[in-house]
């Protein structure tokens, strides 16, 4: 009979025993992941405005967190989706897909837009995103109005977060650009963005069916009528900007009131670039911080043991950039007025869940170049590069013995892309690789061009092993990518950005355009910099390895040592300290 008992008493503890273990672990998990991206943030910039910045934004996790800084972006084409995507999945656009915001389909036969999705059409009707926006002008092709995450190939953390709490994690993302939003909440989780058409935050039929009711709550508030007839204008005394002789500079763009010198003018609700003007302002990250803030309150963000997860992706840095410049006058206020906005979120955050529960990690999907103007009073050689006269590169080519209109084998081009008809080739009965390459040797003998290398040479890994041409292989997807890839020369760009001429660009491989932050921050992380190399193929992994899931598929990145719990929880510092 003892023995009996003994023997229960002994399966009895094998069965509790998990539960303790599982529990154990449980409890050193972080209630909250926070990822904020903020888009177009060269590595920089916080620091050059660093001593107008509080306590408790950008120097809050400068000072709490392991600051990485060598940390850079891996592949060529540094976009908004392309980077975004490398943060959610930890893979290069080899294995991701997205190999810039826009590539030619040769199922379609036209270009498409990287979140578009015809199935699920968005849920609002009067919030059409880009309704009136044609994406090449030469094919008249309009962007689907449906969003989904259809087009990205592999799994991102999120996922794997959804995964391994069996659906309970509530995964949440918001953005003003749908495909900042879209990436990051991957396939299992929700996405909102900001529709310049409404000014509403919408999403799309993957997500739901019908609104919830506190998003249709939000959105009848009109929050954005706050900023009518009002203006963006300087946080400080003139005096005090390190740009305060930057207000107007060449190549800024000057829109019809909303002008190129301060103070912005916003207009009434009547302006139709109202909500566009924005986005092109630190109101744009202000609405999306308040709408981050109501996600956390009505879906309990944070609320039980089970991890959730929130990226929030600013953009208006982006708008900035591309507008005005890094080095300007306005880009300075924005980055002020941004830590103020980190400062509301991360104030939040801590009333509602605790920056001791919370883990955040902070980086950018791109950085950006300064204006052809900076550069060249700094004396750099920097050039607004012209689009190439395809005619008559192509009516150099040998193919001109073979058809009438030799340009008429260029299906398009995307930068930094040249997409060629492959059928039409075929037909002339010429070998694809002759042409690629004849082609890539015309390109490169154009001044402004760097690097023309064709695909074939990518995918067979025939080129040199240097930073450049191994961030070009990073991007070849044989399906999306083109025939040839196209690399400008150091500060020099096509001054367009969906039709129009802009300050600055980003895009290149570059390091201007690849170097970015990565700062991990909260849940007992101990404060330090990193000077080794790191990328931000290393971000999803980390936090795959920080809560114990399945790596995402794709990744490749490494696990950053330094971001792992490293002081015992009686030895954290209370964030209560600062907040």
């Amino acid at each position: 009979m003892r023995e009996k008992i003994k023997t229960s008493l002994f399966f009895g503890v094998l069965m509790v025993m998990p539960s303790i273990n599982s529990f154990a672990v449980l409890a050193q998990q972080p209630k909250l992941i926070l990822q904020i991206t903020v888009d177009q943030l060269r590595a920089d910039l916080p620091k050059k405005y660093r001593h107008h910045m509080g306590g408790k934004g950008f120097n809050y996790l400068y000072n709490s967190g392991v600051e990485y800084l060598n940390a850079n972006h891996l592949h060529a084409n540094t976009e908004t989706i392309v980077g975004h995507t490398t943060l959610a999945t930890g893979a290069t656009p080899a294995i991701h897909g997205m190999v810039g915001n826009i590539w030619y389909n040769r199922s379609l036969n036209r270009l498409v837009y990287n979140v578009e999705d015809e199935n699920f059409p968005i849920l609002s009707k009067n919030a059409d995103v880009d309704k009136n926006v044609e994406i090449d002008p030469t094919q008249k092709k309009a962007r689907s109005s449906g969003r989904s995450p259809v087009n990205i190939n592999v799994s991102t953390f999120s996922d794997e977060l959804a995964l391994f709490t069996a659906n309970k994690a509530k995964i949440f993302s918001v953005s003003v650009k749908d495909r900042s939003a879209i990436a990051m909440a991957g396939h299992k989780g929700k996405a909102f963005w900001f529709s310049k058409s409404s000014g509403d935050f919408i999403t799309s039929s993957y997500y739901y069916d019908t609104y919830p009711s506190w998003v249709s709550a939000w959105n009848n508030n009109n929050y954005e009528k706050f900023y009518e007839n009002t203006a963006w204008s300087l946080s400080l005394d003139k005096s005090k900007y390190l740009m305060a002789d930057k207000d107007e500079q060449a190549g800024e763009v000057k829109f019809p009131l909303f002008n190129n010198i301060f103070p912005h003018h916003y207009g009434d609700l009547s302006n139709k670039y109202f909500n566009t003007f924005l986005t092109l302002s630190p109101a744009g990250d202000e609405l999306t911080v308040k709408f981050a803030k109501s996600i956390i309150e009505e879906e309990n963000l944070g609320a039980d043991d089970i991890t959730d997860y929130l990226s929030v992706s600013l953009s208006s840095t982006d708008y900035v950039g591309h507008v005005f410049g890094p080095s300007s006058l306005e880009m300075e206020d924005n980055l002020i007025r941004l830590d103020k906005s980190l400062a509301n979120l991360l104030n939040y955050v801590h009333e509602k869940v605790g920056l001791e529960n919370t883990l955040i990690v902070l980086s950018a999907d791109h950085g950006g170049a300064d204006t052809v103007a900076a550069n060249q009073s700094n004396g750099l050689t920097a050039k607004h590069v012209a689009l190439p006269d395809w005619k008559s590169l192509f009516a150099s080519s040998s193919l001109k013995n073979k058809v009438k209109d030799p340009s008429s084998v260029l299906l398009s081009y995307s930068h930094p892309y040249v997409y060629l008809d492959h059928k039409k080739i075929k037909q002339l009965g010429l070998d694809l690789k002759d042409v690629q390459q004849e082609l890539a040797d015309i390109l490169s003998k154009n001044e402004s061009i760097e690097v023309a290398i064709p695909s074939y040479k990518i995918k067979n890994g025939i080129h040199p092993n240097n930073s450049i041409y191994r961030s070009i292989a990073n991007n070849y997807n044989e399906k999306r990518s083109g025939d040839i890839h196209l690399v400008f020369k150091p500060n020099y760009f096509i001054n367009d950005m969906d039709g129009l001429k802009v300050a600055a660009h980003h895009g290149s491989p570059w390091r201007y355009d690849t170097h970015v932050p990565i700062i991990f921050s909260g849940k007992c992380i101990e404060s330090k910099q990193v000077t080794k190399n790191v990328s931000t193929l290393d971000i999803s992994t980390t936090l795959a390895a920080i809560i114990g899931t399945k790596m995402p598929s794709g990744s490749t990145g490494n696990i950053l040592t330094e971001a792992i719990n490293t002081l015992t929880p009686n030895k954290c510092l209370p964030a209560a300290t600062v907040f």
